[in-house]
Formats: structure tokens, C-alpha cells, sequence
């Protein structure tokens, strides 16, 4: 039950998700439009009446069959035949396109239904009851990756499909096709009821052929993502708490995340103080590309065999790495003459750590070179069924992950454990002294949590006004709580930061904190005026990355200005 109620939640906020943009005007016009009563229709047969009404319900029919087919099997099957994995996309786009065209030129729908002539119901093309469009829809069909599609995509392609993956998938697919199927049945009531359509179906019929072929070739060179990319996920936030439970979590486990490789990693107990065994390491999937090994070359964990490894995962621009990192770098300074084995896992949180670049940057900053992945598309993270920055997974040499420590923290229990193992793969070792590094770790709820400016998943904003992407005119609130911000002056809210909209504006935050940094980016002045009357300027330049505002914080509740110039994006705090 919870399987199929976290499907169909899923499935909902993604049918009303920013995602789905691109394909309503084609559900509009070949299944509502097309299936209403026009002026002159009389003539209609029953049996062409009906298959008219019923056209909506068939082209949504078409599309889940379709969509849940190829999700699920899709991948294995083309994999089998030895074809291209995005063929099943083009001739989906072929398909629209051949029958978009029929839409405008009827002459081209009758000479596609000849060959079929010999069969009772020979309409094969967009005339016919929809179940064909629906499918060539479903092929192309690309909705928003959420954690539930993250969990059916990674079961479906590895194989690892069971009657819970079914239901959830099922459920999945008919959550997406409630919105879709009530906005088709809107579009048939808008034709029906409007006098200047009642007339006009072969006007209509050819809006519908151009608005297929539009879709076709717009997907054909990615034109929906780059207009998803403008249009804020103001579903972001549902998703985050539909699936941020640990029964939900659980469920999801079930619907796919589990596979063979990751599947003893529950035997492991996070933060334990002694070894454990949880079975063979799983392997780093999806990288994009390495840094800090000779030539860019991949790194294979069966090669490391006879080596104590520890994985890493972390995000450049996250806080809580940055103060784990220090300790992660002085054990691998400390011990790779002994046999240790970093390999750090970079996990984006924000699509601008995706830039290799960026990552580079990062890099260099906190003194790693040990070998980074890119893992861009969290494929490591997925099969490591990770949920945390940062994580870290201490594999022995035999290549059995032997402890799992999530967050900050437990760092001199990780350090012990790393040295056991190192003496286990070989007795002889000489260990240096321990490391020693100050655990900065802030006490569990003791300073404020880590806070976003942009829209898809701002926290803690305290303000009169409505906190939404677009421009807006923002004013202090008369009385703002603790561990909140509040915004002052004219604001662009973007999906994942807010940036003035003409001169420098201004941000109120109210924290807890010895230390707060800002990940901004941009070309400006940003200046922080604390309530003893300090203040200090930082000139920010280039790609995003962490500023320090405040390091002299008493941890107690204080507030702090910021005003931000004009050309700075800001993107989150981070507490220390």
C-alpha cells in the first residue's frame, strides 16, 4: 500500500509539474479537441460518435502503456537486440511527425491507410480512436526525475524488476495521467462550448498536425529541456516531502533502488565503533569524468583489491563537507604510503557543480588529490543507495565495505577503524601517529540548518510576502523569528538563487551560528553589517562558491544585513 499511495503521489506532482509544459497542447488539440461535438457532425455513426468521446480516455491510455513499457522494459530489451538506446525516442518522433503531417494533408492519411485496407477498422492514422498517438507520446514522453522515476528508472535498467517495481510503476503512470486526462477532457469542454470552434474542425485537425510536428522536431534537438530550464519546479518541494520519510525511503528501496550490489549495505550500522561486514563493494557507475588521475583515467574498485579504500561523498559547495574534508585529505596525506585508497564521489546538490570546472576549483581549495568522480547523474549515489553529504564507506582489502559513517562527525571511530584495516591487509605496516584535526562538527540543533534562496526548495523564509520565482517587490516583517531570512527591495527569484533585479537589495538573516558562509556568484560587492555596527565588504567574481560572512559568531541568536549589489547571485547559507 505504501508502494502504490508514494506511486500515485509521485505521479500527480508530476502531471502538474513544469515538465509536462510541452506536451499539453498536443493532449489539447488530439485529445480533447478531437473528440468534441462540432456544428454539421450529425451525420456521425454511433459507432464514430463513440469512438469520438472515448478518444480522450484512449490517447492517455496509449501514452501510460507506452511510457510505462519503455521505462521499465524499454532499456533491457533494446540491450538484448543490440540497438541504440534512444531509438525507441526517434521513432516515437518519426511517428508524431508522420502523423502530424496526415493532419494537414488528409491525402497523406489516406495513402498511409492503404496497405491496411484488408483490416474491418482500417484508421491507423490521428483519425482514428488515439491509442496510436498515445503511444508515439509515450515514447518521447520525458517527465521530471523525481525520487520515485529516480527508483523506477534504476530498476528498469539493471533489470531488477519485481511486483513491487510493477505496482509502483503502475501507479506512477496512472498518477501523471489524472492531470493529463482531466486537462484533455477541459480542452474537449473549452471546443464545445466556445462558438467560434464549433464550426472549425478542420481548422482545428491542422493546429493539431502543426502542433505534433512542432513537438516532434522541438524534441527531436531538446528544446523542452532548455524551456523546463526557464521555468521554475514549483513541484520540487512536494516531491522532497513525499519521499523524505524514512517509510517512503523504504518504499522506494523495495520499488528498485535495492539490486544485488547494495543490497547487504543495510547489514552495515551508521557510525558503529567496531568493523562490520556488509558485503562487496558496489561498483562506481555513471562517472562523467575523473580528476586528479593520470589522463583522466577511470579508476576500477576491483583493481584497488589488496588496498583499504575509503569512498567519499561529497558536494563542493556544501558546508557540512567542507568541514569533514580537512580530515578526509590529513588520512589520505596520513596513510596512502601504508595502503589507503581516497577515491572522493561528487555528488552535485546544485546544477553548477556539475561543472567540471567548478568541481576542479573545489578541488584544488580544499587541498584534495586523491581522485575525484563526477558523479553528475548521482548513478554512484543511487547504487550506493546514499542519501547524505557527506557519506563515507570504508571497504577492506578483500573489497567488503566494512563501515558506513552518514554526516559529520565520528571521525576519530572512522580513523581507528581505517588503521585497523590497514594492519589487517598487512601486519607489517608501520602507521604514522594519528591524525589531528579539530572536529568542527556543530552540536545536533544547534545552529541554524542550511538555508536556500532559490525557489525550488527555499527554507526558512520569514516575510509578509509570497516567496515565488519571478521579480517581486520584498519588505522586512515587522517581528522576524529565529533561524529565518527576510528579503528588502527588488528581487529576481530563480529555481536556484535570487539576485537584485535593478540596484543592490537587501537580506535580513536571523541565525545560530559561530560561523556563516554564503555560496554566491556573479561580479558585485556583497557587504554584512552585524548588529554591533561591523561591517566588511567581499567582492565576489566568476562561477559559484563559498564566502564566509560571519566567523566570529557566539552561536547564540544575532541577525546580520547583507546587502547584496547589483550582478551578485546568492544561493544558500551555511552554518558553522
Amino acid at each position: 500500500m505504501s508502494i502504490i499511495l508514494i506511486g500515485l503521489l509521485g505521479g500527480l506532482i508530476t502531471g502538474i509539474s513544469p515538465c509536462i509544459l510541452p506536451v499539453l497542447p498536443v493532449i489539447f488539440l488530439t485529445a480533447g479537441a478531437q473528440s468534441a461535438r462540432f456544428a454539421g457532425a450529425g451525420g456521425e455513426s454511433t459507432d464514430a460518435v463513440q469512438a469520438r468521446r472515448s478518444r480522450p480516455f484512449l490517447v492517455i491510455l496509449g501514452l501510460v502503456v507506452s511510457f510505462t513499457l519503455v521505462t521499465l522494459v524499454g532499456s533491457l530489451l533494446l540491450g538484448a537486440l543490440g540497438l541504440p538506446q534512444d531509438i525507441l525516442r526517434w521513432i516515437g518522433i518519426a511517428v508524431l511527425i508522420v502523423i502530424g503531417v496526415s493532419l494537414v494533408i488528409p491525402r497523406i492519411a489516406h495513402l498511409l491507410e492503404k496497405p491496411f485496407q484488408w483490416i474491418p477498422t482500417r484508421q491507423v492514422s490521428n483519425n482514428g480512436n488515439g491509442f496510436g498517438v498515445g503511444l508515439a507520446l509515450g515514447a518521447v514522453f520525458v517527465p521530471c526525475a523525481g525520487p520515485v522515476l529516480a527508483a523506477i528508472i534504476v530498476a528498469g535498467s539493471t533489470g531488477r524488476i519485481g511486483w513491487d517495481t510493477v505496482m509502483l510503476t503502475a501507479a506512477f503512470a496512472i498518477g501523471v495521467a489524472v492531470p493529463l486526462l482531466a486537462f484533455a477532457l477541459a480542452g474537449r469542454g473549452v471546443i464545445e462550448r466556445v462558438r467560434a470552434f464549433r464550426t472549425r474542425e478542420r481548422g482545428l485537425r491542422i493546429t493539431a498536425g502543426v502542433a505534433m510536428i512542432a513537438l516532434a522536431v522541438g524534441i527531436a534537438f531538446n528544446v523542452p529541456q532548455i524551456l523546463q530550464r526557464l521555468v521554475p519546479d514549483y513541484t520540487a518541494a512536494l516531491q522532497q516531502e513525499l519521499t523524505d520519510s524514512d517509510e517512503a525511503q523504504e518504499a522506494l528501496d523495495l520499488g528498485g533502488l535495492v539490486n544485488d550490489e547494495n543490497r547487504d549495505l543495510d547489514k552495515c550500522t551508521n557510525g558503529a565503533a567496531e568493523l562490520e561486514s556488509c558485503g562487496t563493494a558496489p561498483s562506481l557507475t555513471g562517472i562523467a569524468g575523473w580528476l586528479n588521475t593520470p589522463g583522466g583515467e577511470s579508476v576500477d574498485l576491483a583493481d584497488l583489491r589488496g588496498h583499504v579504500v575509503l569512498i567519499d561523498f561529497w558536494a563542493y559547495s556544501c558546508i557540512n563537507c567542507q568541514r569533514s574534508i580537512p580530515h578526509v585529505v590529513a588520512w589520505d596525506e596520513a596513510y596512502r604510503e601504508a595502503g589507503l585508497e581516497v577515491i572522493g564521489i561528487h555528488s552535485p546538490e546544485y546544477a553548477f557543480e556539475k561543472d567540471e570546472s567548478n568541481v576542479s576549483a573545489g578541488a584544488r581549495d580544499f587541498g584534495i588529490e586523491y581522485p575525484v568522480a563526477l558523479d553528475n547523474d548521482l548513478s554512484t549515489w543511487t547504487n550506493y543507495r546514499n542519501r547524505y553529504w557527506p557519506a563515507h564507506y570504508l571497504i577492506d582489502a578483500d573489497g567488503t565495505v566494512r563501515h558506513i559513517s552518514f554526516g559529520e562527525g565520528n571521525y576519530d571511530a572512522t580513523e581507528r577503524l581505517i588503521r585497523e584495516l590497514l594492519q589487517d591487509a598487512d601486519p607489517d605496516v608501520t602507521l604514522p601517529s594519528p591524525t589531528d584535526v579539530d572536529d568542527r562538527t556543530p552540536e545536533g540543533g544547534s545552529t541554524t540548518q542550511e538555508t536556500f534562496l532559490g525557489s525550488s526548495k527555499d527554507v526558512n523564509f520569514a516575510g509578509p510576502d509570497a516567496y515565488r520565482a519571478g521579480r517581486g517587490e520584498f519588505s522586512y516583517p515587522a517581528d522576524q523569528p529565529d533561524d529565518t531570512f527576510a528579503l528588502d527591495g527588488d528581487w529576481q527569484v530563480e529555481t536556484q538563487f535570487a539576485t537584485p533585479a535593478s540596484a543592490s537589495a537587501h537580506i535580513r538573516l536571523a541565525f545560530r551560528a559561530s560561523e556563516v558562509r554564503m555560496v554566491l556568484a556573479g561580479d558585485g560587492d556583497v557587504r554584512v553589517r552585524s548588529e554591533s555596527g561591523q561591517e566588511q565588504t567581499l567582492h565576489v567574481s566568476g562561477t559559484p562558491k563559498s564566502y564566509r560572512i560571519v566567523d566570529d559568531g557566539t552561536g547564540e541568536a544575532q541577525i546580520v544585513d547583507v546587502e547584496v549589489g547589483a550582478g551578485v547571485e546568492a544561493y544558500s547559507f551555511t552554518f558553522g
